[in-house]
């Protein structure tokens, strides 16, 4: 397999990775929509509609924000237009929750919201790491080298460790926990406690992935993902003295 992979129309070349981006987003999307109409909601409408604004506004942000913490000397050597175009995920993820918390604050929501995201998000991870898989190592997704039995040629000629496929592998577990605690069946849980744990479960898998990848430390030999799970776990101190006193 030669990466990256892409197909040519009219002489145009197409990476698959931007049809996997936008795949992601509206089978993600699609798929919200038909989780909500079996959900029995607390929050209005427009007030959801508030909080998804929140929610792409914080990621929009936060995606950037810390993605520009992973490159080295940042200021000094990234133009604005490279500061857009480097994003991740995670990033996305915390920006997004300070949006909707913000959001929330603002137009005095007070129910917890997340719990209906968990699937729609797990779904569209899943899809989009399949594009950032299909680009071999121009996508800053690959891990380093490796005589693991599992590594990988990403395109130039070193077998690495394929983080995009461990990461996929971990979602799809993800979804099969997630799908058996979303059921009413389940439900023994706090509104909104789903949305915490799968918070806690993909910062952590992250934060170990940081060991498998080309990194650069920040702090205490630490990178900025990796600093972004430690402040996800303090976070939600409430959740977990929650837990420790039933």
């Amino acid at each position: 397999m030669n990466f990256p992979l892409f197909f040519e129309i009219q002489g145009h070349r197409y990476y698959l990775h931007i049809i996997f981006e936008v795949l992601a987003f509206f089978i993600g999307v699609r798929y919200y929509y038909f989780l909500k109409r079996n959900y029995k909601d607390n929050i209005s409408n427009i007030n959801r509609l508030w909080i998804m604004l929140g929610a792409m506004i914080g990621a929009l942000i936060g995606s950037r924000l810390i993605a520009a913490f992973e490159i080295k000397d940042f200021l000094q050597s990234v133009s604005f237009l490279e500061f857009y175009n480097n994003k991740t995920v995670l990033g996305g993820f915390l920006g997004g929750l300070f949006g909707v918390e913000g959001i929330k604050k603002l137009i005095g929501e007070k129910e917890s919201s997340g719990d209906l995201y968990v699937l729609p998000i797990i779904l569209a991870l899943f899809i989009g790491r399949i594009g950032c898989f299909s680009m071999g190592i121009a996508e800053p997704t690959f891990g380093v080298e490796t005589d693991f039995f599992l590594g990988i040629n990403l395109g130039d000629g070193k077998l690495r460790h394929p983080i995009m496929l461990y990461e996929m592998g971990f979602l799809a577990v993800l979804f099969v926990f997630f799908k058996k605690l979303l059921q009413k069946e389940f439900r023994n849980y706090k509104n909104g406690d789903a949305f915490i744990i799968f918070m806690l479960f993909y910062f952590t898998f992250r934060f170990l992935m940081e060991f498998l990848k080309p990194r650069y430390e920040i702090f205490l030999g630490l990178t900025i993902i990796q600093w972004c799970g430690i402040f996800i776990y303090i976070y939600y101190w409430k959740f977990f003295r929650r837990i420790c006193n039933k």
